[in-house]
């Protein structure tokens, strides 16, 4: 077997809890942190499965499995998101849950990380199937959520509408109107300005930020975005009025690539209602070949394990920017930086979602609310400030960006801990 094949086959066993659980293991032995540590933090506090037995519109029952992982509250209640997705596995929610402490540390928020999942897929259900699964839900997992326990939020196909539900169910539970148990609301029930761009605009912060210790100035700049979805969609639209040449773009069913630079307003008019646009034009390219087409800036804005040990050594851009989660593998995070390019770490990248669902949640708690002009100035003061601190770790101990926001965000918990005498 060759080198290059073995690297890929260890990839391939490693899951995404065994790779989270060893960055987390790297940036605690970088910090100093003995095994009792690693010990509290290699798995959530608390994982609890769930099955919802849901009507369906033609009479039958039919039971859903869920679960709710809650990784690490030293530092404050846990927060994150729930997925509706036919693959959702309890690893990958215990491993996002970890994501998430990792998170809401390297951006400072008074958070642990927290998780959802129910197995199922979505685009087959109906509107009142959908709905009576997520009050459910909400009803399954009541006692261990809550604004000052576990605030949920959206994650894949899951939005404003489902979060509304939940919020419903949970208000009529406890007996009272309770809009700080979840984010992501619509804003007529306590949601908050600028949440639907928020992750693209944290992405758009990262990318200016990185673009200026690289000495690159973003007008002009050639700048590849994988993915057309939410952040994707938006995140193109923000560089390419900002002046930065969007050469390329994709979705889920292949890629479009233009030296001189694509129409992002025409291409945006062109997405159907599940935003694809690439079936309506011609000369397409795979999503794999756009990755390792020429750009200054590429920002894997899709699935995860897009960039790994077989073409990182492929990629042409000076920066990459991981708006998705888990991009990029841990083996080919080490062949970039060993080849100078700067990856900016997803658990950096993408936290404007979480940011400004803090910020949501404080406004709930206040009964004050902000406008979009004062969200978007407090999440560039967030990220900026964020954004220095973990390249200021990596310049301080030498290493990756990747794992210097893993040893910003867990030596946050590391110190709850301790004083809290958990260890």
């Amino acid at each position: 077997m060759s080198a290059t094949a073995q690297v890929e086959s260890k990839e391939r066993e490693l899951n995404v809890l065994e790779s989270t659980q060893q960055v987390i293991q790297d940036a605690l032995n970088h910090l100093g942190y003995g095994p009792k540590y690693y010990d509290l933090l290699k798995e959530p506090l608390v994982t609890l499965t769930v099955r919802i037995p849901v009507r369906m519109d033609d009479g039958s029952v039919k039971v859903f499995t869920g679960y709710r992982c809650q990784h690490n509250n030293a530092v404050g209640p846990t927060k994150g998101g729930i997925r509706f997705h036919p693959s959702v596995t309890v690893e990958e929610v215990q491993a996002l849950s970890m994501w998430m402490s990792v998170k809401c540390g390297v951006v400072g928020l008074p958070y642990g990380g927290g998780k959802g999942g129910i197995i199922c897929d979505p685009r087959e259900m109906s509107i009142g199937e959908l709905e009576r699964l997520s009050r459910g839900y909400v009803r399954a997992i009541s006692q261990i959520v809550g604004p000052t326990k576990d605030i949920p939020a959206p994650d894949v196909f899951t939005n404003s509408q489902v979060m509304a539900w939940m919020m419903d169910e949970y208000s009529r539970l406890r007996e009272f109107d309770s809009p700080g148990f979840i984010t992501g609301k619509p804003l007529v029930l306590g949601g908050s300005h600028g949440r639907e761009t928020a992750t693209a605009k944290g992405v758009t912060i990262c990318i200016e930020e990185a673009a200026k210790r690289r000495g690159i100035s973003l007008k002009d700049a050639r700048i590849i975005v994988q993915g057309f979805g939410n952040a994707g969609s938006y995140l193109a639209k923000f560089m390419h009025d900002a002046g930065a040449k969007v050469v390329g773009i994709s979705d889920a069913y292949g890629a479009l690539y233009d030296a001189n630079g694509l129409d992002i307003d025409a291409l945006l008019d062109m997405r159907d209602s599940f935003g694809t646009v690439t079936t309506k034009c011609k000369n397409t390219i795979s999503n794999q070949q756009l990755l390792e087409m020429p750009c200054d800036i590429l920002v894997p804005a899709a699935i995860e394990n897009q960039i790994t040990a077989a073409n990182a050594h492929r990629i042409q851009a000076s920066i990459v920017v991981e708006a998705a989660n888990g991009p990029t593998t841990l083996e080919a995070t080490k062949i970039l930086a060993d080849r100078g390019i700067l990856l900016v770490p997803d658990v950096l990248a993408n936290a404007g979602g979480v940011t400004v669902s803090y910020f949501e949640w404080a406004q709930n708690n206040q009964g004050l609310y902000w406008d979009e002009e004062q969200v978007e100035e407090r999440l560039r003061h967030v990220m900026v400030r964020s954004f220095e601190t973990v390249y200021q770790m990596a310049q301080d101990h030498d290493v990756h960006m990747r794992l210097a926001a893993y040893m910003v965000g867990v030596q946050r918990m590391a110190e709850a801990m301790y004083h809290r005498g958990w260890v």
